[in-house]
This record gives structure tokens, sequence and C-alpha cells, in this order.
């Protein structure tokens, strides 16, 4: 198999049996970035917790510092009387009946979902076809509320929701290549807090195991954390 430059470089700079520091880990990053592309900058927590248990079912929902350069579509599912308060504070789509109808059908075409408390049920009649796309909102993350104006905004603005999988892993996102290094660390330092302070009160063991930090086409770099 032919090496490439790329493949070559990160051999030679990257240990692979080594837990660099956040300054290292993100400088490395960065000197292994694209420069014809703008790549997604993800990091992924190993957590000791089994989600199976309803206290270990880490979920976080946080605004980053520097959002994570993305724009973000937003759906807001609410009666008449609160549509232009969804227009105007930004959301993509608005309307209740025609779009529950389409997502019925299998439209999944956006990012993110806001609803009412009042038409959550309706809603939540589409399970099958939100769950799987991890679409549907949730009272925990800010999306079914009656003040829809702050919770669009804040989607908007990079509200970011991130969750454990079964595997015991964290994966979200943090922001782009295009960003400074210290706009990096700093949306990593907050989701790291935010990681460490969901730990459940009640948790016995190791809860952070490992952490890792990518570009989406560059090495998975270790982060050694105390």
């Amino acid at each position: 198999m032919k090496i490439t430059k790329f493949s070559k470089a990160v051999s030679e700079k990257l240990d692979n049996s080594k837990l660099y520091n956040i300054e290292e880990a993100f400088n490395m990053l960065m000197n292994f970035k694209r420069e014809a592309f703008t790549e997604s900058v993800d990091v992924a927590f190993n957590l000791g917790v089994d989600p199976k248990h309803a206290e270990e079912n880490i979920r976080l929902s946080i605004n980053l510092p520097h959002g994570i350069g993305k724009e973000v579509s937003v759906l807001a599912i609410v009666n008449a009387d609160k549509e232009d308060e969804a227009k105007n504070a930004g959301a993509d789509f608005v309307g209740k009946d025609d779009f529950l109808e389409k997502i019925k059908g299998g439209w999944t075409d956006v990012d993110k979902i806001v609803v009412t408390p009042d038409l959550m049920a309706e809603l939540g009649k589409l399970g099958k076809v939100l769950g799987p796309k991890g679409l549907m909102p949730n009272p925990k993350s800010g999306t079914v509320t009656n003040d829809v104006a702050k919770a669009i905004k804040e989607l908007k603005a990079g509200k970011l929701d991130a969750r454990v999988e079964k595997n015991g892993i964290l994966q979200s996102s943090i922001g782009k290549t295009s960003f400074s290094e210290d706009q990096l660390k700093e949306n990593f330092n907050a989701l790291q807090t935010a990681v460490m302070s969901a730990k459940p009160n009640s948790f016995k063991g190791k809860y952070l195991k490992s952490v890792v930090v990518s570009s989406s086409l560059g090495p998975g770099i270790k982060i050694g954390i105390e």
C-alpha cells in the first residue's frame, strides 16, 4: 500500500502511545489540518457509565463559547399564535399540520425541532421517524417549551446537545479547523466541564476513561486528563 505524504507526516509526528496535554493536542491537530478543506473538529469522551441505567444515561445541553461553526436549520412546530414569534427568532420552518404530515411521510431535512408542550403529544406519535435521526425534542434540552423564541435563538447560535451512546462514548463536534486554537480549546474546556459536572452522584468507579480529539480527515489524538 502506498504511503501518502500526509500519512508519513502523521506517523512521524504522532505517538499513538502518548497522552498529550491540551496545548499539545490542539497544536498538533491544527498542524495536521488540510488547507483545501474546512474540517469538523470532534471530541470523544469514553465514559465508564452504563447508559442502560437511567442515572448514567448522560445527556448534555450546552452553549459553547464559540459555537460549532455550523448553520443550524430549525423547525418550529407551533400553533398560529406562535408563528410570528418563531419566524422573528430565526426559525427556518414554521407551522404545524403541514409539517406533521411531511414528517409522517419521512421528511427529516432539518437539524433541530422546537415544539410547544401542547403539541408534543402529536409530534410524539412520529417517534419512529424522528427518534433514529436524533430529532425528537426533549424538555431537558429546552426544545419542548412555550418560550420558542429563546429556544430557537440558542439553537441558531450553536447550542449543543450530546448524549452518551450504548458503548459509553459521548461524542460531539466542538468547531471547525477554521477556528483558532484558542477558540477550539475554550470550546473543549467548556464541554469537558459539562461532561465532568454530569457525573452521577451515585457513580462508583472510573468515570472518565479516555479523551480523543480529531478532525474529520485527521488522526485521533489522545488527551491526558487529570
